[in-house]
């Protein structure tokens, strides 16, 4: 009797054995990360972890990080596991003040220039897409370069900018100092020699007082982005596709979240529905903190009752959400920073304005940003804010001023006892020449003084301030914070007041987690954060000083999500429509140019005649590269024809 009992309990577990084996297998299966990422060079930005052998993906965060031996045992069927081949990961950029917004409903209808190194080049793009413009439409350049980073170090004259263009409206914004309009965009937006100035703008005139195409901020760029507003507009469903085009170049670039710094003409809420659509549908492959910037002069502190009683801080989810108001809080504040021209004086009202605007943020604990170029307007509205302070605690808001290029030691003083913070863009690698023109070489040195605000204990971070005074390109900014130089190449910053390439890094990742009240959830590579990253085309801590501003991303993650790839991971890519309209510059040019072969087309067959690919994984190389572009880009076809080689290195 004992036996046959013996054997029931034993086979009773052997059967609660496998049981709980298969349980324990499928839990295992259930719980393996969806991705596993090994066999690069790591820089997670974790102090006690700066370079794990891999990472684990789960649920779109980071769930493990360290030696490959104890993560890749955890794989299981579904897991996806991606051979970095020795390519440096870094965690996702995180620009601290981009028009990102803005930006997106006009990208598809803009041509840029930025990366363009030659105005031969430039002009042979504009000529191009003239060509293809359909009447009514513009060609619009509209900012993100600088005449220094053309060899000739000028703009086109209206002459020739007519020439290439006789019927077809232009419009070229030249940062934020001066605009170019030829004949046919003259007659479109109405300028006779009886429209007079706008205030702080001025319309240049032939001795005649016939307009002749100038637009020149004298002191404010009102008149610019006014006169820019007069063309067309994209429909809303095109605008959905052309902010889509616009994220995806920033995913290229390496880009995983910005905070939007709002902008003129950008409504609350009218003109945030397409990005609304976006988040709505899940396809923001840009994490977006948005900042309300008032739009009606006189008008301001109604426009924040209204939205602090309409919109609650921090509405929304880790993709879109509100981050406070700014960068524009009154207009009696705004200083801009047009360094051709003597600094403006903000008029006796800014103070009373301001505060009014302030005491209501604060009264519905909204964080602020302002705008703020010269330390003469800072110091004026720290008055207010120490003022306000006195009743109204702000040290917890983290609110900020923007640019800052000239804040004094004592304003920094004043900035840390309040509890605030800078927010630094790379203006200066744009306008560093005129800076030093107006001021001189020593008062370029610390402009904005970035080594001191970190010796000091400022909260401090980067961005770029684009897409008109400046490009998205946050490559540039990493670029012009550890070399010093501009885009132009001009050295303006001394070694002692430059940043080591870790730090710079920092500045465009973790340090921007406090301008939105994120710490900790993202811009390092550490268990629980946000799984967002860029795997870069070169080695940003090894490429020489100028060739960090040509760092590309070869993958982009957002939340574990693949939103770019190309190369060895184009694959992995998520499909992106074609560019709306059919004529629009981005088919056939995309967005920031390659300066090293410049933009597909002439110019890129004739840098790729002399050119040879050093990259050893590549097996095109010499003039089979130039065959290869002439076969993979038939006219209007050329965008993808880079990534598509996926080569990372050029030599010529």
């Amino acid at each position: 009797m004992r036996e046959p009992m013996r054997r029931t309990v034993t086979g009773g577990l052997a059967a609660l054995a496998f049981t709980l084996s298969s349980r324990s297998s499928a839990m295992a299966a259930n719980t393996a990360p969806d991705m596993i990422i090994q066999n690069g060079r790591i820089t997670s930005l974790d102090r006690s972890n700066p370079a794990p052998e891999a990472v684990a993906i789960t649920g779109g965060r980071f769930s493990a990080v360290g030696d490959a031996s104890a993560i890749l045992p955890t794989a299981g069927p579904e897991t996806r596991v991606i051979d970095l081949r020795g390519r440096r990961l870094i965690p996702g950029l995180f620009d601290n003040h981009l028009h990102v917004i803005r930006g997106g409903l006009n990208f598809n209808m803009e041509l840029r220039w930025d990366g363009v190194r030659s105005l031969a080049d430039a002009m042979d793009m504009l000529k191009r897409q003239v060509a293809i413009t359909p009447p009514p439409q513009w060609v619009r350049i509209v900012g993100g370069f600088t005449e220094h980073q053309f060899v000739e170090k000028r703009l086109p004259t209206l002459d020739e900018i007519n020439a290439v263009a006789p019927d077809t409206p232009v419009f070229i914004l030249h940062l934020y100092d001066r605009a170019l309009l030829n004949a046919a965009a003259l007659r479109v937006v109405g300028y006779t020699k009886d429209t007079p100035n706008p205030p702080g703008g001025e319309i240049q005139r032939a001795p005649d007082g016939t307009p002749t195409g100038l637009l020149l901020a004298r002191p404010n760029a009102t008149v610019l982005y006014a006169t820019l507003a007069k063309g067309p507009t994209l429909p809303f469903d095109y605008q959905l596709n052309s902010t889509r085009h616009f994220l995806r170049d920033l995913n290229r670039l390496g880009v995983t979240s910005a905070i939007d710094a709002g902008g003129g003409y950008q409504n609350y809420p009218d003109d945030y529905k397409v990005i609304q659509k976006l988040a709505e549908d899940g396809e923001l492959t840009v994490r977006i903190a948005y900042n309300l910037f008032t739009q009606r002069p006189k008008q301001e502190r109604d426009d924040f009752l209204r939205w602090t009683q309409s919109a609650k801080y921090q509405q929304g989810d880790d993709y879109f959400r509100l981050n406070g108001a700014g960068e524009m809080l009154v207009f009696s504040a705004a200083d801009f920073e047009d360094f051709r021209v003597e600094r403006p004086e903000m008029p006796p009202e800014m103070e009373p304005e301001l505060e009014a605007v302030v005491r209501i943020l604060v009264q519905n604990r909204w964080p602020w940003r302002l705008h703020a170029t010269y330390d003469q307007t800072i110091s004026r509205a720290l008055d207010v804010f120490e003022k306000v302070n006195a009743e109204m605690p702000i040290g917890d808001l983290h609110w900020i001023f923007d640019h800052a290029e000239t804040v004094s030691e004592k304003s920094l003083e004043r900035i840390a006892r309040l509890g605030g913070g800078v927010a630094v863009q790379h203006r200066m690698a744009y306008q560093g020449e005129y800076f030093v023109e107006r001021y001189g070489a020593c008062a370029a040195e610390a402009t904005p003084p970035v080594a001191k605000m970190l010796e000091m204990g400022v909260k401090v971070s980067a961005g770029t301030d684009a897409t008109r005074v400046a490009s998205y390109n946050p490559w540039v900014a990493l670029y012009w914070m550890t070399t010093g130089r501009t885009v132009g190449g001009l050295r303006i910053t001394p070694e002692r007041n430059t940043l080591d390439r870790e730090t710079a890094l920092r500045m465009l990742t973790e340090k921007v987690t406090w301008f939105s009240n994120e710490e900790g959830k993202k811009g390092a590579i550490m268990e629980g954060q946000l799984a967002d990253l860029a795997v870069l085309d070169r080695d940003y801590f090894a490429v020489p000083g100028d060739e960090i501003q040509d760092i590309t991303s070869v993958l982009t993650l957002v939340g574990g999500r693949v939103v770019h790839g190309t190369g060895d991971y184009a694959s992995m890519a998520p499909p992106l429509p074609p560019a709306m309209p059919d004529w629009s510059p981005v088919r056939r040019f995309g967005g920031y140019q390659d300066r090293r072969a410049e933009a597909p087309g002439a110019r890129g067959a004739f840098a790729l005649a002399g050119a040879r690919c050093c990259d050893a994984a590549c097996g095109v190389h010499g003039h089979d590269h130039a065959r290869a572009w002439a076969a993979a880009t038939p006219a209007g076809q050329d965008q993808g024809f880079w990534g598509a080689l996926g080569c990372s290195c050029w030599a010529f």
